[in-house]
């Protein structure tokens, strides 16, 4: 079999496997799961055939006519690069994880069939993105992938939360698809094409005629999805939704693509020096913000949620500096231990019965209950905090590596300006990362006071998936620099020896004053008599995560009302905390400048329409009917009326004609 059918089967499995399961979900409920699993899982093993294949070589191309559409024709398309393959193992892999996860953590969910048939869709579509060579057809699994969203953030549809986040997630997202719209038919215009090697192909040889518009157009679409600031307010409450929905999101789907996007059209971007600092800026705020509202944050999901943000913000970074293979080379990494991070996180959701990490502080021998969450979070949190020789270290610092190449001069794919902008929020964002890293794991794992309430064994399906998703974690760093040179652009992803220092330097920084502060405060709060926990009985996983979502208060309502003592996040933010927490207001000021005009324009239009236009229908209704009531009442089939009504017009009509004919 051909790479092209190969590749073609990539998508193809997950869609059918998603049609067929929602088909069957109610007649024969005992498919859904092999249903949902062996699809995703058969994607899985192809897109690694076809990703050796490639092998790093000359990209895949394929294409045929999907109907005449003018001057610029629509074609369904593949170009698969190193790149492309990379990611797709990547979506693959995550997604295969999520299914089987879901298999045990939603076992009594009624609506997992439904839930399973959109993850699959989701998936299928995030294939069609990767694999896709037209931009058009790109567009199509952009926009599936945001239905999706919807679907599966409110997938809790009985939490007022869980449906006020899901119509956020995609207003907010379809916001910035709006001008990415406007600026793919604008490309195409200048290429004379939607096909990405004839778009590549134009900017090679200078055939755009306005790349700043187009890009700032596209940088839209591309913060929008990909949570970039000032459109990332959506991702923190997109944690609404099942654990293992924001898992795929943040690690394999949705979020990704943006930065993916970004990164096969990169020759367009660059093309306008303008919109590569604008780039660099948007990264520098949307790391730097995300990580002080992380060490904020309560909920254990809205920290991981706020890490997601930092981390896509060293992805544009990178970008920002024309080294999209640093670029890609962190989304992969990020995708395993990121997937870890949210799947473990289901499960301590489901051992504390809770998403507050001010409960669980309050808790002692929670890592007891659940070994294996414990030890695979802590790989993926010393991943994520870019502690050698973990995965993280290796993509992290190579992003920090090729800002310091366009800082000091070394390479000129972006402004110097650029570089330093990128390179001095990725060493203070490394700081922080390490530090909401290091507070996560002490108020989860490290809490006193009561013992953790035993809610049973978590299912095999979920456990044997966070051991799968911690060996990439662990070891895909140096695996990916030392052997795969071939499939990021031929460049040498090795640390440089400056920022690796430095890097991680900072990282242990910021986690040595977290852990100080946090023994501060804990020795302070014994002092204090401790509070009550609210723990939630035993159950399924996923009817746990949803009732403690709708008692939630610090991120979705309140389960533990008093704030944690121990804290260390408190001491070390001091009066900035209040506002971290919040994400700095930015959503109070969108309601202000948006949400409210916009409210306030709809109760105008609606009094108008009410008091102004229905008054002129109304009216003309009336008006015939009172005429029509004259009538009727004038028809008494009297003759003698009739003559006398006669009789009093002629009348009137000969006195007019004599006072018409006096006058003349």
């Amino acid at each position: 079999m051909t790479t092209t059918t190969l590749a073609v089967l990539v998508p193809l499995l997950p869609f059918l496997g998603a049609v067929t399961g929602l088909l069957l979900g109610r007649t024969a409920p005992g498919f859904v799961r092999p249903l949902a699993v062996l699809p995703t899982l058969a994607s899985l093993v192809l897109a690694a055939i076809v990703a050796v294949r490639q092998g790093g070589d000359a990209a895949v191309d394929a294409a045929t006519e999907l109907t005449p559409t003018g001057s610029v024709p629509v074609e369904l398309a593949l170009h698969i690069d190193g790149f492309a393959a990379l990611v797709a193992l990547v979506v693959g892999l995550v997604a295969t994880c999520v299914q089987v996860y879901s298999t045990g953590y939603l076992r009594d969910d009624p609506r997992y069939p439904s839930y399973a048939a959109l993850v699959s869709l989701f998936t299928s579509a995030m294939f069609l993105v990767v694999y896709s060579g037209d931009l058009m057809v790109l567009l199509v699994g952009w926009e599936v992938m945001g239905i999706c969203s919807y679907f599966l953030v409110g997938h809790y549809w009985e939490t007022p939360e869980a449906r006020a986040a899901s119509i956020k997630a995609f207003l907010v997202t379809k916001l910035g698809d709006v001008p990415f719209l406007i600026g793919l038919f604008a490309l195409a215009t200048d290429a004379g094409s939607f096909r990405i090697t004839k778009v590549l192909g134009a900017v090679a040889h200078g055939g755009l005629d306005h790349p700043t518009l187009i890009a700032l157009l596209l940088l839209a679409g591309v913060a929008g999805k990909s949570a970039q600031f000032p459109l990332h307010t959506w991702l923190p409450d997109a944690m609404a939704g099942p654990t293992p929905v924001s898992a795929l999101i943040h690690a394999a789907t949705m979020v990704a693509a943006g930065v993916y996007f970004v990164a096969r059209l990169l020759p367009v971007f660059e093309a306008s020096q303008a919109a590569m600092v604008v780039l660099a800026v948007m990264a520098a705020v949307t790391m730097a913000g995300s990580g002080l509202a992380a060490l904020a944050q309560d909920d254990i999901k809205r920290v991981l949620a706020y890490s997601t943000i930092g981390q896509l913000g060293y992805m544009t970074g990178a970008l920002a500096v024309g080294d999209r293979g640093a670029a890609v080379f962190h989304l992969v990494s990020h995708g395993a231990f990121k997937a870890l991070l949210f799947l473990a996180a289901g499960v301590i959701i489901h051992a504390a019965g809770t998403n507050s990490l001010a409960a669980m502080s309050r808790m002692s021998g929670l890592r007891d209950r659940v070994p294996d969450a414990f030890w695979t979070m802590t790989v993926a949190l010393l991943a994520l905090a870019a502690i050698p020789p973990f995965s993280g270290f290796f993509s992290k610092e190579s992003v920090l590596g090729a800002a310091e190449h366009v800082s000091t001069g070394h390479t000129e794919h972006a402004p110097a300006a650029a570089g330093w902008i990128v390179l001095v929020a990725g060493l203070l964002t490394a700081v922080l990362t390490a530090a909401y890293a290091t507070r996560l794991w002490l108020l989860a794992f490290r809490g006193r006071g009561a013992e953790t309430p035993d809610h049973g064994r978590q299912p095999l399906t979920m456990t044997v998936v966070l051991w799968v998703l911690a060996v990439p974690s662990l070891a895909l760093g140096g695996f990916a620099y030392r052997s795969l040179p071939d499939w990021f652009d031929g460049r040498d992803l090795a640390p440089t020896l400056a920022t690796s220092v430095l890097g991680t330097g900072l990282a242990l920084v910021g986690g040595l004053v977290v852990h100080s502060a946090w023994r501060h405060t804990t020795a302070r709060a014994a002092r204090a008599p401790l509070g009550a926990v609210a723990a939630h009985p035993g159950g399924d996983a996923g009817l746990v995560e949803a009732e403690a979502i709708a008692t939630h208060t610090p991120a979705y309502g309140d389960v533990a009302s008093a704030p944690d003592p121990a804290d260390p996040g408190r001491l070390l933010l001091g009066p900035l905390h209040r506002h971290a927490a919040t994400g700095f207001h930015l959503d109070a000021v969108y309601t202000t400048l948006f949400v409210r005009p916009v409210q306030t324009g709809a109760s105008l239009v609606r009094f108008l329409d009410r008091e102004v236009v229905d008054t002129y229908v109304r009216g003309a209704g009336t008006l015939p009917r009172w005429l029509g009531t004259a009538v009727r009442r004038a028809q008494t089939g009297n003759v003698q009326t009739y003559v006398s009504a006669l009789l009093a017009g002629t009348v009137v009509l000969v006195v007019a004609v004599l006072l018409v004919a006096t006058g003349a």
